[in-house]
């Protein structure tokens, strides 16, 4: 079976796709990569023997201008671009984004079957525009089948996450101590873990850092957090303030299992690779929805997380230095809220998600 898997343009998008392509490779599938050349797919799919070939997709534009006017025309060009790639494969996987709707348009002129996974608890643009030509369409919330097209064939699958990850889950309090050390932090203290994506996020970190200083006098309690390279300096600059927390800054983490094995609580935005990752770990977390994502579907990703019980959430607008340090001594200090949050989060996770949506791709093909 060979199988084109078209998305990315973020980790977030990305590492999802790695983790099917993984499953499928597996089952003795292969399996090449359509993305953008400047996306992280570019470097992240070949460094793993996946074949990659560049397209020139760009974003749909959302307001009347030049962009708007050409968009057809660059469209029409990509979708040929693709013909040859996916003429090729028995089927044809769209991870959302806009990266993907090329070789869906492809795949669907080349009589090619259509497989597509929904990320996020409102569908996206482009998973909208492509439903009526997917046989089936996994999803990682089951809330995201009210917004796809009524005759969508849509089933929850969870959203996929790589294997070192989803091996956290069955041996955390194992791993605990030995990821803590790797990561310079003390072995014995309770652990934040912060992060606000591949970039970081800034309003997060300058949170964090406030947070870390307000309780610097907890010699039990650690924070890591992942800053992205821009936003390292502000709590770096934290760190040297004094007391007895201890405060770690790092701008990008390789292998975010061990900061999954390290943390006791996790404090991030409401992506959906985050959420997955979070969950199939089985970690309570404080969600911070980013405030611009399109449709608010952060804001929708956290609210269904909130609903099970597996996350508390904090509004992008309520984030304070304050309130978010006292969130946090408040969950930490009540152990049954803590373990309640966790057992909910570890029910909603679905470590079983790359085999679910590669059980759809198998199907699509014969």
């Amino acid at each position: 079976m060979r199988v084109v898997i078209a998305g990315g343009g973020t980790a977030g998008h990305v590492f999802p796709a790695l983790a099917l392509a993984r499953r499928l490779r597996a089952a003795g599938a292969e399996v090449a990569f359509a993305g953008t050349q400047r996306g992280p797919e570019a470097r992240l799919a070949p460094a793993e023997g996946f074949g990659f070939t560049a397209i020139e997709a760009r974003p749909v534009p959302r307001r009347p201008s030049a962009d708007a006017v050409r968009a057809p025309l660059v469209a029409a060009h990509a979708v040929r671009a693709c013909r040859p790639l996916v003429e090729r494969a028995d089927v044809v996987v769209g991870m959302g984004g806009y990266v993907s709707v090329p070789p869906v348009l492809a795949a669907f002129a080349a009589r090619r079957p259509v497989v597509l996974h929904e990320q996020n608890a409102v569908a996206g643009l482009a998973n909208r525009l492509c439903a009526r030509w997917a046989r089936r369409i996994g999803l990682s919330f089951a809330e995201a089948a009210a917004t796809l097209p009524r005759r969508a064939r849509a089933v929850v699958t969870g959203n996929p996450v790589r294997e070192e990850i989803v091996a956290v889950r069955e041996r955390r309090a194992e791993l605990a101590e030995t990821a803590r050390e790797a990561l310079g932090l003390e072995a014995a203290r309770r652990t934040v873990v912060v992060f606000g994506g591949s970039q970081g996020a800034r309003r997060i970190d300058e949170a964090a850092a406030g947070a870390a200083r307000l309780l610097g006098g907890r010699g039990d309690l650690q924070f890591l957090v992942l800053t992205g390279e821009a936003h390292r300096g502000l709590v770096e600059e934290a760190d040297g303030a004094g007391g007895r927390l201890l405060l770690r800054a790092l701008p990008f983490l390789d292998r975010m299992e061990l900061a999954y094995a390290a943390a006791d609580l996790v404090v991030a935005r409401a992506g959906a690779s985050s959420i997955a990752e979070i969950t199939v770990c089985g970690l309570p977390a404080i969600l911070v929805p980013y405030p611009y994502a399109t449709a608010g579907h952060q804001e929708a990703n956290a609210r269904a997380l909130e609903r099970a019980g597996a996350a508390a959430v904090l509004r992008d607008v309520e984030l304070t230095p304050r309130v978010l340090g006292t969130r946090i001594a408040a969950l930490l200090e009540d152990p049954a809220t803590l373990a309640r949050m966790a057992g909910r989060a570890a029910a909603w996770g679905k470590p079983d998600a790359a085999a679910r949506v590669a059980e759809l791709v198998e199907e699509a093909a014969w």
